[in-house]
């Protein structure tokens, strides 16, 4: 099954990342949607970050910045450490590629052209990591920031636990 990243609707989104799919096809989806995005918005899309942007795709799971250089590296791009942080920072700063802070890597995104905020599902037994929609970008905290006077702008929500793909070998 072939899922474009961008034709999920954001309230009733199913979790990507777990379900098997046509692989070829969701890169260049997602390439042809992120260039897309760029062109109407005057965004560069350098081959580096384009580059990163496709490596995040290719390998369907959250990398650090050291694993992406070494991927530029071998793919004959730049070996300094500011050669992949300007593309991560370019790529998650107009929501192409999130952080998720509890690996300290980065995800391509499932939905690049779609406002939202994300909730992450991550394995710890192969570090997969399938992405869904949060229900609302206030979700349970917002009573609470309400009475504090806060106002929330962005939530991530992480959860971990056994991906289908790693169900047989789980020992819980």
């Amino acid at each position: 099954m072939t899922r474009a990243p961008h034709s999920v609707s954001a309230e009733n989104a199913a979790p990507i990342g777990f379900e098997k799919h046509d692989h070829k096809a969701c890169v260049a989806q997602a390439l042809a949607t992120a260039e897309a995005r760029c062109a109407a918005e005057g965004l560069r899309l350098t081959p580096v970050r384009r580059k990163v942007l496709e490596l995040l795709l290719q390998k369907h799971r959250a990398l650090g910045a050291y694993a992406i250089l070494d991927l530029l590296r071998d793919a004959g791009f730049g070996s300094q450490p500011p050669v992949a942080y300007r593309a991560l920072d370019f790529l998650t700063e107009h929501g192409f590629v999130h952080k998720i802070q509890r690996l300290n890597a980065f995800v391509a995104c499932a939905h690049p052209s779609e406002t939202h905020s994300p909730a992450f599902m991550i394995c710890r037994l192969c570090d997969a990591v399938a992405e869904a929609h949060a229900t609302s970008a206030k979700g349970a905290l917002g009573p609470a920031a309400q009475a504090a006077g806060f106002h929330i702008e962005k939530t991530v929500v992480e959860a971990e636990g056994v991906c289908p793909a790693c169900m047989d070998k789980a020992d819980a």
